[in-house]
């Protein structure tokens, strides 16, 4: 993979962008199809990664580890494994990442509005 310009002006926005627009700094951490998802199913307590899996069952395996991967190191969720054969893994919620409960639950509240026609598309009501 190639290293990315430091001088490249894609990159110098998108960091203005992370550091001046709140929005885009949430979708850095929790944006693309899976990442939201997961946070949902570990709002509900702490699961095992086949639990996950189970709950999930569209995401593939490599998926649903990259993104596990890349919530632990945004420091959205912990991943705790204990020393015993066979491994028993499990992931939970952060503090940070149980402050984006509230989002993700008004994310489902909105999609079960829409799915019930609560809003108008046609008139944007």
């Amino acid at each position: 993979m190639t290293a990315i310009k430091k001088s490249s002006t894609i990159q110098e926005n998108k960091q203005y962008a992370l550091e001046k627009c709140p929005v885009t700094f949430v979708m850095e951490k929790i944006g693309g199809y899976w990442k939201p998802i997961i946070l949902y199913q570990l709002s509900n307590g702490d699961k095992r990664y086949s639990e996950l899996k189970r709950a999930i069952p569209a995401v593939t395996e490599k998926m649903l580890i990259q993104h596990l991967k890349q919530l632990e190191a945004d420091g959205l969720v912990i991943r705790e494994a204990k020393p015993v054969v066979p491994p028993f893994v499990t992931y939970r919620l952060s503090k940070a990442g149980e402050g984006l409960i509230p989002v993700i639950e008004g994310m489902a509240s909105w999609a079960f509005k829409m799915k019930d026609g609560a809003f108008n598309i046609e008139t944007l009501e």
